[in-house]
């Protein structure tokens, strides 16, 4: 987990009750002898952010946002720490972006994958990663970079043709 001050990895994990609400303040070693010498003044000051907020939007307005599949809501799902459905991901997004990148450093999958997968499945993926990533090129009209990620696209796509052809 990251140190909501300046990025480091979370040694340190307070939690605060504020007004009756709980706020957990993640922070690295150098972050947290500053935080412990003088407490009220860096949270007054804004420049420990408590986890109980999610960007800049209140708790009030985070706890009315539904999953339109489940009908879950974002304050069961701070209080449970489970997603009710695929979709609550695409209802959530805006807020489950920064949580996944501060407890995981990233926001899309980078570790390990199973060994008895197919290498096809994983191509399918890059795919679909690379499609997405140039329709984002080409949005911000970085066409360079479209043509780099089309050419991508073209090889993968003849390996998955090449694979299909030698299975058969």
């Amino acid at each position: 987990m990251k140190c909501y001050r300046c990025s480091k990895h979370a040694t340190l994990h307070i939690t605060e009750i504020i007004k009756s609400v709980p706020h957990e303040l993640h922070l690295c070693e150098d972050c947290a002898q500053q935080y412990l010498k003088n407490p009220d003044s860096q949270s007054e000051e804004g420049a420990f952010k408590p986890s109980g907020t999610s960007g800049d939007k209140p708790l009030d307005e985070l706890d009315k946002l539904l999953c339109p599949t489940c009908g879950m809501s974002f304050r069961e799902f701070r209080n449970q720490g489970r997603l009710g459905c695929a979709h609550c991901y695409l209802a959530f997004q805006e807020e489950l972006y920064p949580l996944l990148e501060n407890i995981h450093g990233e926001t899309r999958h980078c570790g390990k994958t199973p060994k008895r997968a197919p290498i096809a499945s994983q191509k399918q993926t890059d795919l679909i990663r690379l499609r997405n990533e140039l329709k984002q090129a080409v949005a911000a009209e970085s066409y360079e970079q479209a043509a780099r990620l089309r050419d991508q696209i073209q090889t993968v796509e003849a390996e998955l043709q090449a694979e299909a052809s030698q299975a058969t």
